[in-house]
C-alpha cells in the first residue's frame, strides 16, 4: 500500500489548519441547532432573519451576498421561511427582476429571541468576551484573503 492511499490520522488531520476550521464551522452550527429547532428555525434561516431585523426590506441579491450564498441554494431556503410566515417576497416597483424580501410579523416577533441566543452560543463557544474580537478579525482576514483569490 503507497502512502497516498493511507487515511490520514485524526493527528495528521490536526495539523491542518483547513480541518480545524471545518471542525469549528460545524460545531457552531451544531450548538444553534438546539437553540434554534424550538423555534423552527434552522441556521440559515436564522442568518436571513438577523439581517432584515435591521434592514426589513432587501433585495435577494444582497441577502445571497451577505450571506455567501447563491441563488439555488437561497431561493428555496426563502421560499420554506415565506411558507413559515417569516418573510414575504415581492417583486420590485422600480425593477421586476428584482426581487425584495421582508420581515413578516411572525419573523419580527422572532427578534424577542435573538438576545438569549447570542448569549447562548457566547456561553457554549467558551471564550473570554475580550478574545470574541480577536477571532472574529482573524476569520474575516481568513475570508476576505480566501475571496481575494476567487
Amino acid at each position: 500500500m503507497d502512502n497516498e492511499t493511507v487515511p490520514a490520522s485524526a493527528e495528521e488531520l490536526e495539523d491542518f489548519l483547513c480541518f480545524d476550521l471545518y471542525a469549528a464551522s460545524r460545531a457552531v452550527v451544531a450548538a444553534y441547532r438546539p437553540i434554534l429547532e424550538p423555534l423552527g428555525l434552522t441556521y440559515p434561516q436564522y442568518l436571513v432573519l438577523v439581517m432584515l431585523w435591521s434592514r426589513e426590506e432587501v433585495a435577494i441579491k444582497e441577502v445571497a451576498s451577505a450571506l455567501r450564498l447563491d441563488h439555488a441554494t437561497l431561493t428555496p431556503l426563502l421560499r420554506r421561511m415565506e411558507t413559515a410566515g417569516l418573510v414575504s417576497r415581492r417583486r420590485g416597483s422600480e425593477d421586476e427582476r428584482t426581487v425584495l424580501v421582508a420581515l413578516a410579523p411572525v419573523g419580527r416577533a422572532m427578534q424577542s429571541h435573538a438576545d438569549d441566543i447570542e448569549c447562548r452560543i457566547g456561553e457554549a463557544v467558551g471564550l473570554e468576551r475580550s478574545q470574541i474580537p480577536v477571532l472574529q478579525q482573524m476569520l474575516r482576514t481568513v475570508s476576505s484573503s480566501l475571496s481575494q483569490d476567487r
